[in-house]
């Protein structure tokens, strides 16, 4: 009798159950609207306390014998019959329904078998646990002795898992719990923001909502409440899927980046080299990702703009500052968060592994230091990868200048390694990405923080040989006086940065090297740096390496490119007023350094002396001529001074013709220039200009005895012309015997082809 009894109890809560499980499916299937909801919720509860069948008492008395009730219809759950899983779960509803708040303290194995049932195959199973999952939310909702820090673990366990129905499961249970007032979840969000991404790229559309809401709400709580968010310990998280493959991912995690970045501020500046890693590749993608890259762009330019000056006055070691004290200390990064961020800077650098950078001191003064060694080297790979985007090298080149002018002395031990791949970035097809380039060169060159003791170039990785370089031999007195630095200052070149020389001879020797690059670049780089840099020390310096170049030929076309910039350029205006006048000992010793340069080339020459108004030295050049070998390119490039000679740069000089009397020799150097042209339009173009020179006799004033202020000049220079005429001979020499040798090269090269 009493067996039979207890089984007609059974079969009561049998039919119970399913009648209750009905009443759900039914009001589920009547629509989505919030009327059937909130019928179906107070029809549940409405059962569940109709059918209890006893009093508080009751179930205060059933807490005592939970784990045994419960344990073993979990055990069932993992059975292979279908049925016996339904029945288990049916089992576990009503054990939950009388017991109520007290299963709260075996929360974690009901929540691990939900967890399974989930994802049954078994469409009744599927529903019964459906049906339990709500009852147990309801639960926790209602009670405020859910034990959040004990759910936490398992929690972060199972949100890796790859069924759709458990991550459906997991991210319902995330929405309720970050929904409960009484229970803070943003505190342990750090243990399950990995999960939360992987979860966003699930193929299931309604589970991308549903995880792309709960993310969206967490957000909005950290925007409220900045001051209790872990943003370290969540950085390298992001970093991590702001490189996802997926759009959504990526898009959501450079949106949070975007707003920790601004809100947590120089906290995130350990992470910098890992935010780049993700950030600067994101910046050339095309209009079909225009939404990531706008908030890549803000990321970029908020990240650059924590960087200060005072990062540049302390040690890294020693760098702090005050912020908001954490509620509690900072937690590593799981295993499986760690295993993946190998592109990291503050989960893979040394630096920060073994040190608590941001562990909140008695002072409640957190450390924050600007990691800039791993900075520079994401900023250096990214500049060595040539398939990256134009966009991205340029914000590359922009760092990088942004921390020569904040950090210069600490940018400056990275110098040697940087210098090399900034000259080849010169060859870049962009002219913005050379522009920029330029700027971080000049700044290279022209920083104070350059001459500090103790980080000044190294030749061995600075000036290396390459396949075509300027062989420049280094003179004894220089070696003799500086050691080392014998090739960092010119002689005759103004006190500079220790790096512009070398910047100078890099230059020189890469325009050696690709002469396309001289052809196409070269004036628009010298034009360019003029403008950044002091144009006099520019000439100065290239006049006095070209000097001593054993390549002929390159320091020929070199000096030929060096006088068109300096004729024709607006931006050197100020330079050709200077030589134009040479009233000052500067400006006579610029010219005569130029000069000694400007003789590898003849005709550069000559236009330099009427540049210089040294019009009988120009037709003591002139004279010179007829001993020199001329070649077509010599007459070109008589043809290409008489075009100057009508440009407005030579204005001066075409008024001068009126002061026949006083210019004599003006009028001589351009008549031999037209002996040495063959009819051509050149030739009658000199040749109508000079028919225009007025008979002196006919131009005769009154004070037409008194000198011209230009013999004044020439006569006060106290220049030594014959020993820059004797200069200029035995340059020419060198020419003329290179120009046989390499002649004689090849002929013996074409005898050999013909045998």
């Amino acid at each position: 009798m009493a067996s039979r009894g207890r089984a007609g109890r059974a079969g009561s809560r049998g039919r119970r159950w399913r009648r209750v499980r009905g009443r759900r499916d039914h009001e589920r299937g009547a629509g989505p609207g919030a009327a059937g909801a909130q019928r179906g919720a107070g029809a549940e509860r409405q059962a569940v306390r109709e059918e209890e069948g006893g009093g508080p008492g009751d179930r205060e008395d059933s807490g005592l014998y939970l784990k045994e009730l419960i344990e073993p219809v979990l055990t069932c759950f993992n059975d292979a019959d279908s049925r016996l899983r339904y029945y288990a779960c049916e089992a576990l509803y009503n054990i939950v329904k009388v017991a109520r708040g007290s299963v709260l303290p075996h929360f974690n194995v009901l929540f691990d078998g939900l967890s399974k049932l989930a994802a049954d195959p078994d469409p009744n199973v599927k529903s019964g646990s459906e049906l339990l999952d709500r009852l147990l939310k309801d639960i926790v909702t209602e009670s405020n002795q859910f034990d959040l820090v004990g759910f936490i673990p398992l929690l972060r366990e199972r949100i890796y898992s790859n069924n759709q129905y458990a991550r459906q499961f997991i991210i319902s249970w995330i929405l309720v719990l970050e929904s409960v007032p009484d229970i803070n979840l943003l505190d342990y969000l750090p243990e399950i923001l990995d999960g939360l991404f992987q979860i966003l790229g699930d193929n299931s559309k309604e589970i991308r909502k549903m995880c792309e809401v709960a993310l969206g709400e967490f957000l909005k709580e950290i925007k409220k409440n900045p001051s209790s968010v872990k943003f370290a310990e969540m950085a390298n998280i992001l970093v991590i899927h702001c490189q996802a493959a997926d759009d959504l991912i990526q898009l959501t995690a450079m949106c949070w980046m975007r707003e920790f970045i601004q809100l947590a501020g120089r906290v995130m500046l350990p992470y910098s080299s890992g935010i780049l890693t993700a950030v600067l590749p994101c910046l050339s993608y095309d209009d079909r990702k225009k939404n990531i890259k706008e908030v890549a762009n803000v990321c970029n330019q908020s990240l650059m703009k924590l960087v200060i000056p005072e990062d540049d006055e302390m040690d890294e070691t020693k760098q702090s500052m005050t912020l908001p004290a954490e509620p509690t200390s900072q937690e590593s990064l799981s295993k499986t968060e760690a295993a993946s961020s190998g592109s990291l800077d503050a989960s893979g650098d040394s630096n920060f592994s073994n040190s608590s950078v941001f562990t909140v001191t008695s002072s409640e003064r957190i450390q924050v230091t600007l990691n800039l060694d791993g900075i520079v080297q994401v900023l250096d790979c990214h500049l060595h990868d040539t398939s990256i985007g134009m966009m991205t090298r340029i914000a590359v080149l922009k760092w990088l200048y942004h921390l020569y002018i904040k950090t210069p002395r600490k940018m400056f031990r990275h110098t040697d390694s940087l210098f090399p791949i900034l000259l080849r970035t010169l060859s870049d097809e962009s002219d913005e990405v050379i522009l920029k380039d330029l700027e971080v060169l000049a700044e290279i060159a022209s920083s104070p923080a350059g001459q500090t003791e103790g980080h000044g170039p190294s030749d061995s990785s600075d000036v290396r040989p390459g396949p075509v370089e300027l062989h420049i031999p280094a003179r004894t007195s220089q070696l003799s006086s500086s050691g080392t630095k014998g090739l960092e200052c010119s002689p005759s070149t103004p006190t500079m940065n220790s790096y512009f020389y070398k910047f100078m001879i890099n230059l020189l020797k890469r325009f050696s090297s690709e002469r396309k690059l001289l052809e196409t670049r070269g004036a628009f780089i010298i034009r360019q740096l003029c403008l950044l840099l002091n144009a006099e020390n520019i000439f100065h310096s290239m006049a006095d390496i070209l000097l001593r170049e054993e390549d002929l030929k390159f320091a020929s076309t070199m000096v030929h490119t060096l006088n068109t910039i300096l004729l024709t350029s607006s931006e050197l205006f100020q330079l050709r007023n200077q030589l134009k006048d040479l009233r000052t000992p500067e400006s006579r010793n610029l010219f005569c350094c130029l000069y000694r340069s400007w003789c590898h080339n003849p005709v550069t020459t000559v236009s330099l002396c009427f540049l210089t108004q040294n019009y009988k030295h120009a037709y003591d050049l002139i004279q010179k001529f007829g001993d020199l070998e001329v070649t077509v390119d010599f007459l070109t490039e008589v043809d290409k001074l008489v075009q100057l000679i009508e440009c407005p740069i030579f204005t001066y000089l075409r008024l001068q013709l009126l002061d026949v009397k006083n210019n004599p020799y003006l009028i001589k150097a351009l008549y031999g220039l037209l002996m040495l042209l063959p009819q051509s339009s050149a030739f009658q173009l000199l040749s109508h200009r000079l028919q225009c020179v007025p008979n002196p006799e006919l131009m005769q004033t009154t004070d037409s005895t008194k000198p011209s202020t230009g013999f004044k000049r020439m006569t006060a220079s106290n220049i030594d012309y014959t020993e820059l005429l004797q200069h200029f001979e035995k340059v020419q020499n060198k020419h003329l015997e290179a120009r046989h040798q390499r002649a004689g090269r090849a002929e013996q090269l074409d005898r050999r082809v013909v045998l």
